[in-house]
């Protein structure tokens, strides 16, 4: 497997399909032609500034036993980017959850990175029964802190003032471990390439849509579907307490060692163990 590119866009999705909402939605699809040899499917959400292309290194990994779906969020790769003002993580939801009926996919595992965590919690409050479990990666069910509120506006103001490209520069090392940094700086400016894919629309649009997500702690607590937690060693956007602030009677909580906020880059085996662990228990 290989990510696609245009010359601004990174992504491993190889279909497409419009959504009701108008949104098209590219995806990477494992089994578009014998999805139904395989027994279980998981679909990646990816974080911010990202692209389906996040999960190119454990995918083939995980697809030997389970089919993968990764879209590409609204705004970002090769997906559109809707004139809406504020990306809720309902409007994700509500595109998952329609890639998903278009798909005829039910039971899935639905896991998020960052971002995608957020998107997962929206999901799961509304549509738990399309769900045979779901997980956060390197994410939270915490709403954001007054700091970190000002940080998304900060963030608008730099991408309305200097463009994507320069704001992802300064965003992509802040994702990995300092280690990591030093040991596979391919990795990294990889990470960047797949940044700059996304539109301005769709950064500005999301950074406002994670400002106002809520505390979804009770998403975790109070539901009967299995919850995998995953968090970074050495992660700075997201530490592992807050990854863990909640849980469940069938919690499965993993810590990466060595690991920043890109465990599915710095650590891909690890997370495809942790993932197909998780697929395992709920198969079982």
């Amino acid at each position: 497997m290989s990510g696609y590119s245009d010359g601004a866009v990174v992504s491993i999705a190889q279909r497409k399909l419009f959504l009701n909402n108008g949104v098209q939605l590219a995806y990477y699809d494992s089994h578009a032609e014998d999805g139904d040899g395989i027994g279980q499917t998981v679909v990646l959400l990816h974080g911010y500034c990202g692209s389906s292309a996040y999960w190119e290194k454990i995918a083939e990994g995980l697809e030997q036993s389970v089919r993968i779906i990764a879209p590409d969020l609204r705004g970002h790769g090769q997906s559109s980017a809707p004139e809406d003002d504020v990306y809720t993580m309902d409007l994700f939801a509500e595109d998952i959850a329609q890639l998903l009926i278009q798909l005829q996919l039910h039971n899935v595992i639905l896991l998020g990175h960052s971002l995608g965590g957020y998107v997962t919690l929206a999901f799961a409050e509304r549509y738990a029964k399309k769900l045979s479990g779901f997980g956060l990666i390197h994410s939270t069910p915490l709403a954001d802190s007054d700091t970190a509120k000002e940080n998304r506006d900060k963030a608008v103001a730099a991408l309305e003032g200097n463009g994507v490209q320069a704001f992802v520069d300064g965003l992509v090392p802040k994702l990995f471990a300092p280690a990591s940094l030093e040991t596979m700086p391919q990795d990294v400016e990889h990470a960047k390439q797949i940044g700059y894919g996304t539109s301005l629309q769709g950064a500005v649009g999301t950074a406002k849509g994670m400002k106002e997500r809520p505390n979804r702690a009770k998403a975790i607590d109070d539901t009967d579907l299995p919850v995998l937690l995953v968090a970074g060693e050495h992660d700075k956007v997201i530490p592992s307490e807050s990854t863990f602030a909640a849980s469940n009677a069938s919690t499965v909580k993993v810590l990466l060692d060595g690991a920043g906020h890109m465990g599915m880059v710095e650590a891909p085996e690890k997370l495809a163990a942790a993932i197909l662990s998780f697929a395992d228990g709920i198969k079982g």
